[in-house]
């Protein structure tokens, strides 16, 4: 039996300890955040990471928490409805996928997946690893990690795998700055703000000027999710992550107080909200995807970027891979290479977005608004399939190996 120490506990890491524990592992989660982040935007669950969750037997669970998104309506300077495309019906179609969920939400029900049953996951938040130093065995014995914690003593460990995000710091002990993360110049700020009357169950999307965009919504908690996107000056490092302040708060105002709709309704709610969260977006290209007994999954290795729309897919499918192959191995070296080997090309995939992303979807002038909510009339007059199309992210099939879980 071996024991792995996960860093992160949003979705890659509580998947990886899904399945490890299936296969008998003991398995600890590290998390830097104080308790569980019930909070978070909506993601949708696509193609592969669909059959993912019906081999996890969360299906039910996954359709019972979904939004209620019915569909992606992009809104004009009026607040007049451009074009409208209703909720894909494809496993991987859409703006608005099948599977609509809020991160906290699907968090939650893969964490209380793995504390459930006989020898539970353990979890240890309000916590991070500050060391790592890999130690041979002993008289032919396995070799081990020794970790170094912020709060806690050193602790041994089979395996580490680094799950803790884009600007994962487990990732940078073992890698440096040999990993590159790419930014694309896109600021979005996420918050939670009070549903009104004037809500709907679709997602609605606002152009301004200056390569800004407001998005409102649903959620099943009677609140509304938005966001302020701004196009950046390729100054901004990516990956930066700014939690709620003051001076974020002030920061939006001065960027979108003019940018019209109900963008004053949002900087209010931002004012008010105990969820605000800001990151500069960007993708990750790690040079490989482990090092001796240490590996990466999930954005700490590829981060495909939220205008993917595969960020979450490509986590649960990864996760399921990783424990797949290392559950086949005895050697820990060859697990690896095989994850790698099997998963590379489906995220490569992924992570090429379609030409002109992000700044096709946010203009920065009236004129090249006009353009792009031309072009979005044009296709939402077309059959439905269509508009299912052009919204699909760029990779939607993959063979998924079967383990012997």
């Amino acid at each position: 039996m071996s024991r792995v120490l996960i860093s992160g506990a949003s979705i890659a890491g509580p998947a990886l300890a899904f399945w490890l524990r299936r296969a008998g592992w003991d398995v600890v989660l590290v998390e830097r955040a104080p308790e569980l982040r019930r909070g978070g935007q909506n993601i949708d669950i696509r193609g592969a990471a669909r059959e993912v969750v019906r081999r996890m037997g969360l299906d039910e669970a996954v359709v019972a928490a979904t939004t209620g998104e019915e569909g992606t309506e992009f809104i004009g300077r009026a607040g007049q409805v451009i074009a409208a495309f209703p909720a894909g019906t494809t496993e991987s179609g859409g703006a608005t996928g099948e599977r609509e969920i809020l991160r906290g939400d699907l968090s939650e029900i893969l964490v209380g997946q793995t504390l459930a049953g006989e020898r539970p996951a353990e979890y240890r938040f309000g916590d991070r690893i500050t060391g790592l130093a890999e130690q041979e065995g002993r008289d032919g014995g396995a070799g081990q990690v020794l970790v170094s914690f912020e709060h806690g003593p050193d602790e041994a460990f089979d395996l580490v795998v680094a799950a803790d995000g884009i600007g994962s710091s487990t990732r940078d002990l073992v890698f440096g700055d040999e990993v590159e993360i790419r930014s694309l110049n896109l600021q979005i700020t996420y918050g939670t703000i009070p549903r009104t009357t004037t809500d709907k169950p679709w997602w609605r999307w606002y152009n301004a000027p200056g390569g800004r965009s407001v998005t409102l919504r649903p959620d099943r908690h009677g609140t509304t999710r938005a966001t302020l996107t701004r196009l950046t000056d390729g100054r901004d490092r990516a990956g930066v992550q700014d939690r709620s302040s003051a001076d974020l708060v002030a920061r939006l105002r001065a960027d979108f107080g003019d940018a019209g709709w109900q963008a004053e309704r949002v900087l209010t709610g931002f004012a008010a909200a105990d969820d605000l969260y800001s990151e500069s977006i960007g993708q990750v290209f790690a040079p490989a995807w482990s090092r001796g007994r240490v590996g990466l999954l999930g954005d700490a290795a590829w981060c495909a970027a939220p205008v993917s729309g595969m960020g979450t897919s490509l986590s649960l499918v990864g996760a399921y891979i990783l424990a797949g192959e290392l559950t086949t191995h005895d050697d820990h070296r060859e697990a690896f290479a095989a994850y790698e080997r099997v998963l590379r090309p489906y995220v490569a995939q992924a992570q090429k977005l379609p030409p002109g992303t992000p700044r096709l979807a946010n203009p920065r002038s009236r004129v090249g608004i006009a353009a792009f909510q031309t072009g979005l009339r044009v296709a939402a007059a077309l059959p439905f399939w269509v508009g299912e199309k052009v919204f699909a992210p760029s990779v939607d099939t993959f063979e998924l190996p079967p383990y012997a879980f």
